[in-house]
C-alpha cells in the first residue's frame, strides 16, 4: 500500500526535525512478501529510515538471501523457540533510531504513515505507540481472508494495545524491556499493559497503514489460526491471574464458555437428528447460529462492509470460539513454546531473488 490518503498531506513533521528511525521487519518464509514489505519500507515518504533490520526466524525459503540483496541488516534468530517476541526483540536492541517501525514480513506499507504516526505521538510524550489501518491485500483470496479481514478494523483513538505493525518509541521499549520472550503469542498486548502501567499511552491513528496477506485458503489454516489466538488468550490471562489488574481473564473465561457451549450444541444436535431420524434438532441449531450471527452483524455494521460479508463475520464470530477453546486446553495441557504457524511456505521465485530495489 503506498500513496497518501485523500485529502491529507504528506508531511506533517518539518523535515529538519525528524528523529532516526529503524524499521523492524520480523519474517519466517514469507517468500516473496518479504521483498513487496522491504521495498515498501524502502520507499517511506519523507522520512528515509536510517536503517532497515530484518529478524528471520529459520526459513528455509532463502528469505535471508532475498533480505541480504535488497540491502536489509539481516540477523538470524539463534536457535531456539522461533517466537515473535523473540525476534522483535532482538530486531529492536539492535536499531539505533530513536524510533523503532515494526512491521511484520507479509505487510505493505503504506508509505505516508510514518510521518502521520510521528505526528501523533509528537503532540504527548506519554504516547508510546501510534497504529493505524491494517487491512488485506486481497479478501477476495478466500472466504476466510474476506471474514478475518473485518477483525483489523478498530474504531481510531487511545486503545489498550496495538498489533504487529506498529510505530514505537525507543525510550517506551526500553523502559519496559520489551517483549517477554515466554510468550509464543499475545506478546504485543502483554507488553503493552506494561507500558501503560508506567503511564504510557498507545494511539490509534485513523490512517491507512499496511496491507497484510494471511495467505489463508484451507480451513485448516483457518483452524490453527484461531487455536493460536485461544493459546493467546489463556498465556496472557494465566500470566495476571490474582493480581489486583487481571488481563484478559474475563475474555478467556468468555471464549472458553461460547466454545464448550457451541461445541457441546452441535454435537448434541447431529446426535438428536441420528437418534430421532429427523433433521429438525440440527435444524434448530442452525436457526440459533443464524439468529446470533445476524446479531452480532448488526453490532459490527459499524466496520463498513456488505452484509453478505457481515453475516459471513456474525458466524465467524461464533464458531471460531471452538478452536480458540482448544487453543486454551492446549496451553493448559502443556504450554508448548513451539511457533504456532498457520501458513505454507512460498517459493522465492528467480525474479524476486535477483530483483534490484
Amino acid at each position: 500500500m503506498t500513496g497518501t490518503a485523500d485529502g491529507v498531506t504528506n508531511n506533517p513533521i518539518a523535515p529538519s526535525t525528524l528523529p532516526a528511525l529503524s524499521v523492524v521487519i520480523i519474517g519466517r518464509n514469507e517468500g516473496e512478501r518479504l521483498e513487496r514489505c522491504i521495498l515498501s519500507a524502502q520507499a517511506i515518504d519523507g522520512w528515509a529510515p536510517a536503517e532497515i533490520l530484518y529478524v528471520d526466524s529459520g526459513s528455509t525459503d532463502g528469505s535471508l538471501d532475498l533480505a541480504a540483496r535488497l540491502g536489509a541488516t539481516v540477523l538470524p534468530l539463534s536457535p531456539g523457540a522461533f517466537t515473535a517476541a523473540r525476534a522483535r526483540n532482538l530486531g529492536w536492541r539492535q536499531a539505533k533510531g530513536e524510533f523503532v517501525l515494526f512491521l511484520d514480513g507479509d505487510t505493505i506499507l503504506n508509505d505516508a504513515f510514518p510521518l502521520h504516526a510521528l505526528a501523533e505521538l509528537h503532540k504527548d510524550p506519554t504516547n508510546a505507540a501510534a497504529w493505524g489501518h491494517r487491512r488485506e491485500v486481497c479478501p477476495c483470496l478466500s472466504v476466510y481472508v474476506r471474514i478475518l479481514d473485518l477483525d483489523w478494523v478498530y474504531k481510531p483513538g487511545e486503545t489498550l494495545f496495538f498489533g504487529g505493525d506498529v510505530l514505537v518509541r525507543r525510550a517506551a521499549l526500553d523502559a519496559v524491556n520489551g517483549f517477554d520472550e515466554t510468550l509464543i503469542a499475545g506478546e504485543e498486548p502483554e507488553m503493552c499493559r506494561r507500558m501503560r502501567n508506567l503511564g504510557w499511552h498507545i494511539q490509534h491513528i485513523d490512517f491507512p497503514m499496511t496491507l497484510h496477506d494471511l495467505a489463508i485458503t484451507r480451513f485448516g489454516q483457518y483452524w490453527r489460526r484461531s487455536q493460536r489466538a485461544g493459546y493467546a488468550f489463556a498465556a496472557v490471562s494465566a500470566r495476571f491471574r490474582g493480581t489486583p489488574e487481571p488481563f484478559w481473564s474475563q475474555e478467556a473465561s468468555h471464549n472458553r464458555l461460547r466454545g464448550i457451549f457451541w461445541l457441546l450444541s452441535l454435537l448434541v444436535a447431529i446426535a438428536a437428528s441420528i437418534i430421532l431420524l429427523s433433521p429438525w434438532p440440527f435444524t434448530i441449531w442452525l436457526l440459533i447460529l443464524l439468529t446470533l450471527a445476524i446479531r452480532t452483524a448488526l453490532h459490527y455494521r459499524w466496520k463498513s462492509a456488505p452484509w453478505k460479508t457481515l453475516l459471513l463475520y456474525g458466524i465467524h464470530s461464533h464458531l471460531q470460539q471452538i478452536p480458540i477453546f482448544f487453543g486454551q486446553l492446549q496451553f493448559m495441557r502443556n504450554r508448548n513454546k513451539a511457533l504456532m504457524e498457520y501458513k505454507d511456505v512460498t517459493p522465492i521465485t528467480e525474479k524476486a531473488g535477483t530483483r534490484n530495489p
